[in-house]
Formats: structure tokens, C-alpha cells, sequence
């Protein structure tokens, strides 16, 4: 027998948006879905700006895109099947917000690895009403509870935002390659995710090595919790590295030379590459030579990533951020294409203004 109740309504939203390639963002009022049973909505306080976002609107395909993975918030409303939040709680949002649920990385746990490719914060397709997803630089989001994740009291939630996908994105292969006590670890790289495998790795233990192109960078490494740091350019220094290392965890996304840090393995050691260049440059052989591995890693799935943000609760461990108003996205996408970020931009989102036609 058909129902006579009302459908529930959509949500009003409003964010900033960009409507074609390269075009920059606008304000921009939109719908969200009306609460499903077992969702959650969440009145965002802060959203981190990421290289994704940037490259969202340089070379994304599907437009209006809504840009922002790296949400902190405030519950307002849970569905009627949610049990693990109430109204008023501290949450989380990351970059992935549905899976499958059935294939063996989802059973896992392993959401990121979703044989049938997981459902994006933004750019994405929702899986059930096939509506396109639209990410964090919002006033709201509505989110399967299953990927809404509980933000430890005493961290500072504007530092916390970061964390959803440079922290996930580092904490994860830090833990499947066991890091921690005895073990010696070079982090390549020290911008957003390499400040956060530094702060990680020395909390779990391990002696902490980062290799940087910037001088400027050295003392920062340390002051991080770094116990050494060599500038890569010095070809005597790298050269003075070679069987050191079980593990390498390198961050840095354009394309530079790998043979310095794949001759920096022991026997059986594994360079792990997160940044993904258009092309990797290696010698191959060097693979051979030490039976060697060279992988990335994905992002952190549904139960790492709460590990992860429990982890930082415990060790008073944050991004280190910065915090600018919506209006100034345009000048942060600049200085991220540039480098000159340290180590994070974050949003305010209590600066962001409805669309003149909502005002």
C-alpha cells in the first residue's frame, strides 16, 4: 500500500564553486539530499584547501564543482537509524564518503580500495540517487554516518581539518609497514603530508630522517620532531645514505629523481611514494639490486582513519595550519601552485557568505 506521507524535503546549501575549467570559484547556492535514515548532517566549521581541490578546477571534467575533503563540524540532525551521534557532537568528514560495502577491501575496512571505486566527497556520484556530490567548501554537509568520524575534545578542530586527508594519507601506509620503535624512517618531502609523517613517526617511536630541497626547511624538520635532516642536494649526504633505511615515505608530487632513495634501502626495503607524479624516474635494476619495492599507498579507510584521529587525541597531534577567510581562496590557490604554504590553508567557514540571491 503506497504511502501518503510527504517525501522529505532537500536542503538548502550555499558554497563556493567554480562552473568551468580553470574558471574561478563563485558563491553558489545548491541542494543537498534530505536526511536518509542512517545519515548525518553537519554545519561546517572549518575545511582545509588541498592540491586536490586546486587540480579539481584546473582539470576537473564535470562541473559546477564544490571543492573541499577535509571537513570539521558540528552535528545538527542524525537520521533515525544513527546511533553513534547526537546533536552537538565534533565531527569529521574526509575525502571518501561511500563504498560498495561489499567487496573484500570494503568488508576490510579498506573503503579507499573499493572494487568498485568509492564514492568522492565532491566530484563525485552518490550511489543511491545518483546525484553528483558536492564537497566542503559549504555551509553543510549530509553524510553516511559510516564515513563521519568523531573529533577527539581538547584538539584544536581548525588543525584537525587537515587531517582528513594529509594525516589519513600518511598515518595509513605508516601503519601496514609497522613503524615504530628500532625502526629508521626517511620522509622525503616536508610540506603537508611530510610534516605529518614526521609528527606521526616520532610519536609511534621511530627515529625520524627527512630529506628536503629547501635549506629553510632543515630546522623546521627538527623543531617537528625530526632527528635528522639532509638537503637532497647534497650529493655527498645522500651518497653517505645508502642500506640505511627499512622504509621511505615519499611526499613530494612532481617529478624528481628516485634512485638516491631507492639506493637508501636496506635488503627488502620499500620506497613508498604517495605524491604520484605524471612520470616516475628510476633505474629499474635497483629494484633488483637488494630486492627493493617501490608502491604508493591510498587513503585511509573508515576504521583507520578513526585510529588515526584517537592517535591525535592521545599525542596532542595536529596539522600545523593556517587559517584565511572564503574570500581569500583565489590568493591560497596561488601560493599552494607555489609552495608557499606552511603547512596547511584552512577555511573559516563562519566567513562565508550566502549568494547574493539568498541574502
Amino acid at each position: 500500500m503506497a504511502s501518503n506521507a510527504p517525501a522529505p524535503s532537500l536542503r538548502q546549501a550555499w558554497g563556493l564553486a567554480s562552473f568551468a575549467r580553470n574558471q574561478p570559484l563563485a558563491p553558489w547556492a545548491f541542494m543537498r539530499r534530505a536526511l536518509r535514515p542512517d545519515d548525518v548532517a553537519v554545519r561546517i566549521t572549518y575545511c582545509g584547501v588541498c592540491h586536490t581541490d586546486l587540480h579539481a578546477i584546473q582539470g576537473g571534467r564535470a562541473f559546477p564543482v564544490v571543492p573541499g575533503h577535509e571537513m570539521v563540524g558540528e552535528v545538527t540532525e542524525v537520521g533515525a537509524q544513527v546511533t553513534r551521534f547526537a546533536v552537538g557532537d565534533s565531527v569529521a568528514i574526509g575525502n571518501i564518503v561511500d563504498s560498495c560495502r561489499r567487496c573484500g577491501p570494503c568488508r576490510e575496512h579498506d573503503e579507499p580500495y573499493c572494487r568498485e571505486f568509492p564514492t568522492l566527497t565532491y566530484g563525485g556520484t552518490d550511489r543511491h540517487d545518483g546525484e553528483p556530490t558536492y564537497g566542503g567548501y559549504s555551509n553543510e554537509y549530509v553524510a553516511n554516518a559510516d564515513f563521519v568520524y568523531h573529533v577527539p575534545a581538547g584538539l584544536n578542530p581548525a588543525a584537525v581539518a587537515p587531517m582528513l586527508c594529509a594525516g589519513v594519507t600518511t598515518w595509513s601506509p605508516l601503519r601496514h609497514w609497522k613503524i615504530g620503535p628500532g625502526v629508521t624512517i626517511g620522509v622525503v618531502g616536508l610540506g603537508g603530508l611530510g610534516h605529518m609523517a614526521v609528527k606521526f613517526s616520532h610519536a609511534l617511536g621511530a627515529k625520524v630522517v627527512v630529506f628536503t630541497t629547501s635549506p629553510g626547511k632543515c630546522s623546521d624538520a627538527l623543531a617537528l620532531g625530526a632527528d635528522e635532516a639532509i638537503l637532497s642536494t647534497d650529493a655527498e649526504a645522500i651518497a653517505a645514505q645508502k642500506y640505511r633505511f627499512r622504509f621511505i615515505l615519499d611526499t613530494v608530487s612532481s617529478r624528481h629523481h628516485l634512485d638516491p632513495y631507492l639506493l637508501a634501502l636496506d635488503l627488502d626495503g620499500t620506497l613508498c611514494c604517495l605524491g604520484i607524479p605524471d612520470a616516475m624516474d628510476f633505474t629499474p635494476v635497483l629494484l633488483t639490486m637488494g630486492r627493493r619495492r617501490l608502491c604508493s599507498s591510498g587513503s585511509a579507510g573508515t576504521r583507520e582513519t578513526q585510529e588515526m584521529l584517537d592517535f591525535c587525541g592521545e599525542h596532542g597531534i595536529t596539522a600545523d595550519v593556517e587559517i584565511i577567510a572564503a574570500s581569500a581562496i583565489d590568493e591560497a590557490f596561488t601560493r599552494l601552485e607555489k609552495g608557499e604554504v606552511r603547512y596547511r590553508l584552512v577555511i573559516d567557514m563562519a566567513t562565508l557568505s550566502k549568494p547574493a540571491a539568498m541574502a
